[in-house]
């Protein structure tokens, strides 16, 4: 679960920061107040990706799932990319999770068929 819902952070790591860009042209919005946002958001991306295993690692994704969609009140597309990364991030979880119970029944397997000398 692990390297998927981190490969999914990473990516939305780009993702906030091209919309910071793209914010930046908002004549409403400072270019100090955007790149602090963003830059707070870009740095739990990446805390998150230490955290992830951890019970609370996966609610916090989710929340940064939806500040994400919520940041398409600044830049319109992130609707649509939040709703694709929260899409990704189900993925990641449900998927991830699958992986992690048959990699363990394989070990499992494995421990059980091999001689106890080897």
């Amino acid at each position: 679960m692990r390297t998927l819902c981190s490969s999914t952070l990473i990516g939305e790591f780009f993702v906030i920061g091209f919309a910071a860009l793209v914010a930046m042209k908002e004549p409403d919005l400072s270019t100090s107040t955007v790149w602090i946002v963003s830059g707070i958001a870009m740095f739990l991306c990446l805390a998150l990706c230490g955290v992830i295993t951890r019970p609370a690692g996966i609610a916090l994704g989710w929340a940064l799932q939806l500040a994400l969609i919520a940041s398409g009140i600044f830049v319109p597309t992130m609707y649509f990319m939040g709703a694709i990364f929260a899409g990704l991030w189900w993925a990641s979880v449900h998927y991830g999770k699958k992986i992690d119970e048959a990699k363990a029944r394989f070990a499992a397997q494995n421990t059980q068929d091999s001689p106890s000398g080897v």
